[in-house]
């Protein structure tokens, strides 16, 4: 399809309402086949699709002929023409600018949400997208904020040698080159340090004091003083005139705002580095797809005007477009990149892809199925993002100091400005004013907001690399304290692709018809123990009716109509519910189940019909997980809708003690409620809809990357490949995470706590120590980079693979 652009970016020559992006449907005009155009540039009024005048569906409408690239095109044209038409002689208009639906959002208060870039109203740090793009466009405000400090780099230096060494070197009257120094610091000031001060005006109007507060408050205080002093000196008494003038420090406020223009410059680079891990997903997709029209010709298309039902080809060495299903051939395909499995994937007819996955040798039609933000790629993409603006528990605490920091810090300084005026030695007002300058700029709030947010963004981004997918921080910080583990079996211990076994009938039904009316029931169903036994009836060709009145009684079984046939399939809760007996065929249950088997039962209009068998085979490594969590002190706790019988096969083949059986939804959600209620710390694993009450409710809820949208949505973790080993992984992470968490706070704190002292000038009497207001600047920039660099250590931390 072409791309929909104005037409003077797209290099389209004809009406410029082109078809709209991500829809299939289009209202647009089309370049109208009587126009005289070349058979190449026909479209299909419809979809937009290129067309020829030989292609087999065409209509006329008002005298006019056009040609379309299906018959479902043309119907849609045939029943409501003037919707996909605009009259040719209408007046030509630009399509409106559409938004590109950007949202920026703060790394320290994810809350703040925009379609714009711009500062938070509550820190003043700057916005930066929610997610990245793969654009190699440099940050605007690191570009901005680079020019303001090379530029007036050189004044700063030549402002801090005249006030160290000018009454040294004598070139000048003292008077004059304060006149100086005024000169030279009005554009680093005014100029290089207006954003600064625009924030912590900002702060003041918007009543949350931040970083900025001080840093305006500090470098404003020392520029106003000595500009007055520069040009009205006699307002100040004696004891302010040091070294034959009134003393100025047009040096402190020039410096203090070079040094801040540096720590942005290096906090905004090294935060870029955060999002690294989304835009090395991103990166994953590829820019095209090549589509095989109805007509069977092929053409690349960009990657968003791909739809859901369109045909694609995927050849050797390319990657899987979108999310889909083979139609044609077989090959293996690599999915390590989202999975972590580093063995490649033999796919066939009818089976799954996923996009972003690389095709390893031979050729596939597929059929497109989830397309744009509906896609794996984009899901864990939007997972990580989602995790990485989420604030951890522990930055709750943070959060509570940072807001009384600041009136805190102000309260020192004037009482530094004042304790040094009225006490301090000569010139003790001079004192005052530059102690209390450096206790504004060394005190850093800045530090203290992002100490969680990196480490909690680095990890997230280390975790996604591992196939392990944070949904938000309290999960990283909880995971490390588990101490109990609920798993599911079906998809969660065993592979959760099981394979029927076989079916016995009772009571007149033989055990075909009982294969064929409980397929029939279950194409309604996206459990996997359904899909094994829709699969059977399909594969002995047996005729299935389509079931009515479809019900799923979550995580017992399922119930219908069939043919005029009240069906229910299911576990023997089912059974006792709906009151049938099953006493019959128990021995026969009981054996089957005793061998590791599922067992279903089958009512017909409240009668017992027959039992079904599926084996569930479990994962490969399963039992290396379980060993590694055992080691742990992790207790392992089996539940799961499945027969007690079967249960406990499984659990004792893999060393799991405690086992549950035929338990519904709400007794998985009681379960993780008694464990809790004990001051046990529950992890609940689990892939299924069933499933999803108990990992809402559990502490950390663990989600199998194969099973449902709605697991994975109530989950707080996702294993990608949905493997246990994972776990161990996420743990491994989690305590990392959270060490890296607590040194970033201890430092924030400590710096603090010694660092704003010291500038008030506490260590005088003892040592003769006095902090400059520059060097208080250069520890304040200091600090938020190394928490920062601190954080992105994550990077390099040694975490097991699963």
């Amino acid at each position: 399809m072409d791309n929909p652009t104005h037409p003077a970016r797209s290099g389209h020559t004809g009406h410029p309402h082109g078809p709209t992006e991500g829809h299939h449907d289009h209202h647009g005009q089309h370049e109208g086949p009587a126009s005289g155009s070349a058979d190449e540039a026909l479209k299909d009024p419809v979809c937009g699709m290129a067309v020829t005048r030989d292609s087999a569906h065409q209509a006329e409408h008002a005298g006019r002929p056009y040609w379309f690239c299906s018959a479902g095109c043309r119907t849609k044209f045939l029943s409501q023409p003037q919707k996909y038409l605009t009259p040719v002689s209408a007046p030509a208009e630009p399509p409106p600018t559409a938004a590109d639906g950007t949202v920026y959002t703060c790394p320290m208060h994810p809350e703040i949400r925009q379609d714009h870039p711009g500062n938070c109203p509550k820190c003043g740090m700057s916005l930066e997208p929610v997610l990245p793009s793969l654009d190699d466009e440099a940050n605007p405000e690191l570009v901005d904020f680079s020019r303001r400090f090379w530029w007036t780099l050189p004044l700063t230096v030549v402002v801090t040698v005249l006030a160290m060494f000018g009454h040294q070197l004598g070139w000048m009257a003292m008077d004059t080159q304060s006149w100086l120094e005024l000169v030279l610091s009005v554009p680093i000031v005014l100029w290089a340090g207006w954003p600064l001060f625009v924030r912590g005006a900002q702060s003041v109007v918007n009543r949350s004091p931040n970083m900025w507060t001080l840093i305006s408050l500090g470098t404003g205080s020392a520029f106003v003083y000595s500009v007055v002093a520069t040009v009205t000196p006699q307002v100040f008494p004696d004891s302010f005139i040091s070294m034959g003038r009134v003393a100025v420090y047009f040096e402190a406020a020039a410096v203090i705002i070079s040094l801040t223009l540096l720590g942005q410059l290096l906090e905004l680079k090294a935060r870029s580095q955060t999002s690294a891990a989304i835009k090395s997903l991103l990166g994953l997709a590829p820019k095209t797809a090549r589509r095989i029209a109805a007509d069977g010709s092929e053409e690349d298309i960009p990657l968003a005007n791909v739809h859901v039902g369109d045909k694609l080809r995927v050849r050797p060495g390319e990657k899987v477009p979108v999310d889909g299903v083979v139609v044609e051939g077989s090959s293996a395909l690599d999915e390590s990149m989202l999975t972590g499995e580093p063995l490649p994937v033999t796919k066939r007819a009818g089976d799954k892809l996923i996009g972003a996955t690389l095709n390893t040798s031979g050729a596939l039609i597929m059929k497109s199925e989830h397309v744009g933000s509906a896609t794996v790629l984009s899901q864990i993409v939007q997972m990580v993002a989602m995790a990485q603006r989420s604030r951890a528990p522990m930055q709750r605490m943070a959060d509570v100091v940072a807001g009384y920091f600041v009136y805190g810090v102000v309260a020192a300084a004037l009482l530094t400005f004042f304790g040094w005026g009225l006490f301090g030695p000569e010139p003790s007002w001079v004192f005052g004013l530059i102690n209390a300058v450096a206790v504004l700029i060394i005190a850093c709030p800045c530090a203290l907001g992002l100490a969680t947010p990196m480490s909690i963004m680095v990890a997230t981004g280390r975790g996604a690399t591992h196939g392990v997918l944070f949904r938000d921080a309290a999960a990283i910080e909880n995971l490390r304290k588990v101490d109990t583990l609920i798993v599911d079996k079906t998809g969660t211990l065993t592979e959760g692709r099981p394979s029927f076994e076989k079916a016995l009938g009772t009571g007149g039904f033989d055990a075909d018809e009982v294969l064929r009316l409980a397929a029939s029931l279950d194409q309604g169903s996206e459990h996997p123990l359904a899909a094994a036994i829709v699969t059977a009836a399909r594969e002995k060709k047996l005729l299935l009716d389509k079931p009515e009145q479809f019900d799923s009684a979550s995580g017992i079984g399922v119930r219908g109509t069939v043919a005029g046939k009240a069906l229910a399939l299911g576990n023997t809760a089912l059974m006792e519910q709906l009151g049938v007996g099953v006493a019959a065929m128990a021995a026969q249950a009981e054996a089957l189940r005793a061998e590791g088997a599922s067992v279903m039962h089958l009512a017909i209009d409240g009668e017992l019909a027959g039992i079904l068998a599926v084996s569930d085979p479990v994962k490969a490594t399963t039992a290396e997980a379980l060993a590694t969590l055992r080691k742990a002190g992790i207790r392992v706790v089996m539940a799961t809708g499945d027969g007690l019988t079967t249960a406990r096969a499984v659990g004792q083949r893999l060393g799991i003690e405690e086992v549950h059986g035929e338990v519904k939804p709400a007794d998985k959600l009681k379960l993780v409620e008694k464990l809790q209620s004990e001051g046990r710390v529950v992890a609940m694993a689990g892939d299924g809809i069933n499933d999803a009450p108990a990992l809402a409710r559990a502490d950390v809820g663990i989600a199998m990357g194969t099973g449902t949208d709605v697991a994975m949505n109530s989950a707080q973790l996702t294993l990608v490949k949905g493997d246990l080993r994972g776990i161990a992984t996420a743990t491994a992470l989690s305590v990392a995470t959270v060490a890296n968490m607590k040194q970033n706070l201890a430092f924030a704190f400590v710096y603090n706590a010694l660092g704003i002292p010291i500038a008030a000038g506490l260590l005088y009497p003892f040592t003769g120590w006095l902090l400059s207001p520059m060097i208080a600047a250069l520890a304040m920039s200091l600090s938020s980079a190394s928490v920062i660099g601190n954080a992105l250590r994550l990077r390099g931390a040694r975490i097991p693979a699963p």
